[in-house]
């Protein structure tokens, strides 16, 4: 069966080989260098006899080239191959650096399991099992540690070693999936001097200072016991890198502080923002006391029944309500409180033979919106006007 020879000569982007099969789109050669879609790397890009290669897949009679369009080639043409050289140069870097990172992982994480990785070309990433939480403290120590082991120029190699010898040596990574499906006698081990040593069959830099700085993305959670790890490499780290050091010097700016000293300004302006929210708290509380007081001014006389109406700014509708509950019977026997929070809404109390679900419907009614309640309490939200023409209405 034909293998693909771009991992072990991640170098080679350029070659001629015979055609063996040709179906269509699809060509098979006696010996290629396109990296064909696997273990989380991306297939190989480029061309074939001039024609783009759309997919490489690894299949049971060989490497099988999907090409764009249909080649005039046929069985025994040598043709012309060219892997498109930006594309894998950043999947040595972007496949590289995970195992870096996955070095990295060794020396923070406890626990630690390998649950696969991918390639997009956006960014990459590393799924860990582990049971340290992967917080943002460790996850700056994580980046630290992946570019100090890029600035060290760690060499990269690899070799092939029996499959039982591989398994039973306990310093080899394997992802779970990959561990489970051996079946070959052999086993593709990728070293990174001194960090990192993985089962893998994917494409290489042959030194650390080749990846290039790691940004370090995000974090999520796939599933129990696995954190994910996203990072980029290139221009799209970059652009992170530079979009984020922006962001603090303006922070930095605003707050009149060194860029170091922006967490410590951000807390002391939390404080104060605190502190003031809970002054207007306090005021607003005394304003809406003021108001409902008043409202004592306010109240008519409707079918042999005291009513007290009016408009209450300062209080959400939970402690409208409150207070339209408490008032009636005390204040009056129908107490009908109308505040605003975005839309106005309205709140009911009776404390004798009345309905205040059948009030609230008459507003909501007239106005939109919608509430209930019982003949006791009831409340309506969303409704469509202002909170003086509710209490206009209510009035009439």
């Amino acid at each position: 069966m034909t293998l693909s020879r771009a991992a072990a000569e991640p170098d080679v982007t350029s070659f001629e080989s015979a055609v063996s099969r040709v179906d269509g789109r699809t060509v098979v050669l006696e010996e290629t260098y396109f990296y064909p879609e696997g273990g989380g790397q991306p297939a190989d890009r480029g061309t074939l006899a001039g024609v783009p290669v759309e997919d490489v897949q690894a299949t049971d009679d060989g490497v099988v080239h999907r090409l764009a369009a249909e080649s005039a080639v046929e069985p025994g043409d040598r043709v012309a191959g060219q892997v498109d050289v930006e594309f894998r140069t950043y999947c040595r870097r972007a496949h590289s650096a995970s195992h870096v990172l996955y070095g990295a992982g060794r020396r923070l994480l406890d626990d630690l399991g390998y649950a696969g990785f991918g390639i997009t070309p956006e960014k990459v990433r590393v799924d860990f099992e582990t049971t340290t939480t992967i917080d943002d403290a460790v996850l700056v120590e994580l980046e630290r540690l992946v570019n100090r082991a890029v600035w060290e120029h760690r060499p990269v190699s690899w070799t092939v070693r029996t499959a039982e010898d591989a398994l039973d040596d306990p310093d080899i990574a394997f992802n779970t999936k990959t561990e489970e499906g051996i079946e070959d006698d052999a086993v593709r081990v990728v070293t990174i001097e001194g960090w990192d040593v993985a089962a893998c069959g994917g494409t290489h830099v042959t030194n650390t200072g080749d990846v290039g700085p790691v940004t370090l993305l995000d974090r999520s959670n796939p599933g129990e016991g696995r954190t994910r790890v996203e990072f980029a490499v290139g221009p799209v780290g970059l652009r992170r890198r530079r979009d984020e050091k922006a962001a603090l010097l303006a922070a930095a700016s605003a707050l009149g502080a060194a860029p170091t000293d922006v967490p410590e300004a951000v807390d002391r302006l939390g404080d104060r923002v605190g502190s003031l929210e809970a002054d207007i708290a306090d005021l607003e509380v005394e304003l809406a006391d003021a108001r409902l007081a008043e409202l004592t001014d306010e109240g008519f006389e409707r079918d042999g029944r005291t009513w007290l109406v009016g408009a209450v700014e300062g209080l959400d509708a939970g402690a409208l309500g409150e207070q339209a509950q408490t008032l009636a019977g005390d204040r009056a026997d129908v107490v009908a409180l109308v505040g605003r929070d975005g839309r106005t809404f309205v709140a009911v109390g009776d404390a004798g033979e009345g309905d205040a679900a059948a009030v609230v419907a008459s507003v909501t009614d007239a106005f939109g919106g919608g509430g209930g309640g019982s003949a006791r309490f009831a409340q309506g939200g969303g409704i469509d006007a202002d909170p003086a023409d509710v209490v206009a209405f209510l009035r009439d």
